[in-house]
């Protein structure tokens, strides 16, 4: 166990730093990194406008890398965390935010948004679809799962399974009558990436994501106790239920909200709370604060290199986490048979 844990919170908040000035820095067109600094100190009004920088890498900075970067903190350090929380919640290292039907609530909900055309009408209605539908999923599973007031982990388990296998059933009906143009944009959605956002995106995540991701860090003390079992946590006068279903909904919120703004972004939640447990140990009181950090520089470090890799061409942030999420969650499905957690 990590005896220096505010050392490597430290050294996280470095990361995700230079993280993000590197994702301002690089892509299709490098800029240098006294404009980048120089157009934040005058867009903060620390220094005057003076014109030294170009137009044109100035409109680069500020609408289009700018708030790629802030929506790519937002949804990295939101999904990190409600993975770690989920993972305590089921108190099963595979869990992720998808186990309780959150992916294909929001592809529902967004694939109405472009089949309807109100995608097309307005930059957020396809958003705002998507979390409205994530939400929805959320709570038919919990519905289905609850008996006597109490919501059972194996029951919402199943249930999350079967709520995702009826709604990629609809989402299915209604890709077979949707028009090709229309198979595109959603196509394009569910790959997941940070392309293309703007400050509305930023705006329409940031309250929801923060309120979660807040509340959740403050509960890290109480998720430490559920996570020894129900037991435990009733003798110490703990309300399992209302805790569970607390922290449930704090997860489903924030995961989303960072679906809704992202597209469906895999393996965050499940590969970063593993890396930082390495660092951190078990204990949610620093997990969970060393995911947030470590799943917004992740996320922030996996969109820039999508955009270097192939000059000319950029790899899609969904992709990239595919590639190097996939691989370690392999390693560790093996890793659990090896020691009997499955």
């Amino acid at each position: 166990m990590n005896r220096h844990p505010r050392a490597t919170l430290l050294l996280l908040a470095l990361l995700v730093l230079a993280a993000a000035l590197l994702s301002l820095l690089w892509g299709q067109m490098d800029t240098p990194a006294q404009h980048v600094l120089r157009t934040l100190a005058e867009d903060l009004d620390l220094l005057p406008v003076d014109g030294s920088v170009p137009q044109e890498q100035r409109a680069v900075i500020e609408y289009i890398r700018l708030p790629r970067t802030l929506t790519g903190l937002l949804v990295g350090g939101g999904l990190a965390v409600s993975g770690a929380v989920l993972q305590g919640i089921f108190m099963n290292p595979l869990a992720d935010p998808s186990v309780v039907g959150v992916s294909s609530g929001a592809s529902v909900g967004a694939i109405l948004a472009i089949a309807s055309g109100l995608a097309a009408t307005h930059i957020l209605a396809l958003p705002l679809f998507a979390l409205l539908g994530a939400l929805l999923a959320v709570g038919m599973a919990v519905l289905l799962s609850r008996r006597h007031g109490r919501i059972a982990m194996l029951p919402l388990l199943l249930a999350g399974i079967v709520v995702g296998i009826f709604l990629s059933a609809v989402t299915a009906a209604i890709l077979t009558i949707m028009e090709e143009h229309k198979l595109q944009q959603y196509l394009f959605w569910t790959i997941g990436g940070l392309d293309y956002r703007t400050f509305d995106h930023v705006w329409l995540g940031a309250l929801p994501i923060t309120f979660g991701t807040v509340c959740l860090l403050l509960l890290s003390r109480q998720l430490n106790v559920l996570s020894l079992g129900d037991l435990q946590a009733r003798a110490v006068g703990i309300a399992v239920g209302r805790l569970r279903l607390l922290l449930l909904s704090l997860a489903a919120l924030t995961t989303a909200t960072c679906v809704c703004i992202s597209g469906n972004i895999g393996f965050v939640g499940l590969v970063v709370p593993h890396m930082m447990r390495f660092l951190t140990g078990p204990d949610h009181r620093r997990l969970l604060p060393a995911s947030l950090l470590g799943g917004a520089a992740f996320l922030i470090l996996c969109d820039t290199a999508g955009r270097v890799l192939l000059p000319g061409h950029e790899i899609r942030v969904g992709i990239m986490t595919a590639f190097i999420g996939a691989p370690y969650f392999l390693w560790l499905l093996r890793r659990a048979l090896r020691r009997g957690l499955l």
